[in-house]
């Protein structure tokens, strides 16, 4: 066998560099310059259409009105359109409607997926295999929107908020990501508390929950962003403008590009109704205000949550 003597260093092939600058290493000032260039237009181009829609919606109307669309930058920043929408009219309710089946329905959903998710996570409990093969057919069929909306209306849930809870209550996939993470907890922390009498309520909420922050925040975040998006079943059964969800009236009057009447939005006696421009834009900031408020809270959650909760187990 033969040995490399320490008078004779092994030969390296030199590094073969993948710079898209010509004679640049990776490493190098100009090649970190040109990565920082690149990083800065992405940021730029993501930026400036949430610029442009904050702006306007900000914007002196005279300065909409003369630009003839979106404003990059307002001259004078004002809050007449978002005055105008959170008086008492059409958009002040789908907010007050959105906020509602957002709270009510990921509470409920949580409840729901938490004890589902718990349930099925106990080896030997009651129904365990039938209603987990239940649970994984409905991600592979979908009941189809026929169906859904005749099984509504035999319900009598048209018209009514539970519309937009009940047929998204239960989200299989968050179920099964629940369930991997209840899985991975030990069960010597269970056998010990069964063994000092507790009970299966007080095991879950004392032992499992505290120990599944980390995916329940996640869930939760989940299920919030869907009710809060939802539009399609608000569709389907909201006859009543009145009760309208905040993006069945982002999909109407922005979407859509429709006007809002003066029964709509309220202003000032004697002040003139903000731009449509204007209105529209300030619908979507606020469509996307309290995601965006909750969402860095929950940020921390994430990778812990889903990655643990879904790949272990």
């Amino acid at each position: 066998m033969t040995t490399l003597s320490p008078t004779h260093p092994v030969r390296r092939r030199p590094r073969r560099s993948y710079s898209a600058i010509p004679g640049e290493t990776p490493g190098s000032p100009p090649w970190r310059a040109f990565k920082s260039l690149i990083l800065l237009i992405c940021v730029v181009l993501v930026l400036l259409p949430f610029l442009a829609i904050i702006s306007t919606s900000l914007a002196d109307p005279n300065q909409v009105n003369k630009s003839g669309g979106y404003v990059l930058w307002p001259d004078h920043a004002t809050f007449a359109s978002y005055s105008a929408l959170l008086s008492g009219g059409l958009v002040s309710k789908a907010m007050l409607v959105s906020v509602g089946v957002t709270v009510v329905g990921t509470a409920l959903s949580l409840v729901c997926s938490i004890s589902l998710a718990y349930g099925l996570s106990r080896p030997g409990s009651f129904g365990h295999k039938p209603v987990l093969l239940m649970l994984l057919m409905t991600m592979l069929f979908a009941p189809g929107v026929i169906p859904s909306y005749l099984m509504i209306k035999q319900l009598h849930l048209i018209n009514s908020y539970w519309s937009l809870i009940l047929p998204t209550m239960i989200n299989a996939f968050n179920v099964i990501v629940l369930r991997s993470f209840f899985m991975n907890i030990p069960h010597e922390l269970v056998d010990a508390a069964r063994i000092d009498g507790a009970s299966e309520m007080s095991i879950l909420t004392r032992i499992v929950l505290p120990l599944s922050k980390a995916s329940v925040a996640v869930i939760g975040l989940f299920y919030a962003v869907t009710y809060w998006n939802a539009f399609f079943n608000a569709l389907l059964y909201i006859n009543d403008a009145s009760k309208w969800p905040m993006q069945m009236v982002l999909r109407t009057y922005v979407v859509n590009n429709s006007a809002l009447s003066a029964g709509q939005v309220n202003t000032a006696a004697g002040a003139p109704i903000p731009p449509t421009q204007s209105l529209q834009a300030a619908i979507l900031v606020l469509s996307i205000v309290p995601i965006v408020i909750i969402y860095p809270f929950l940020q921390r959650h994430m990778n812990k949550g889903v990655m643990v909760g879904a790949v272990k187990g």
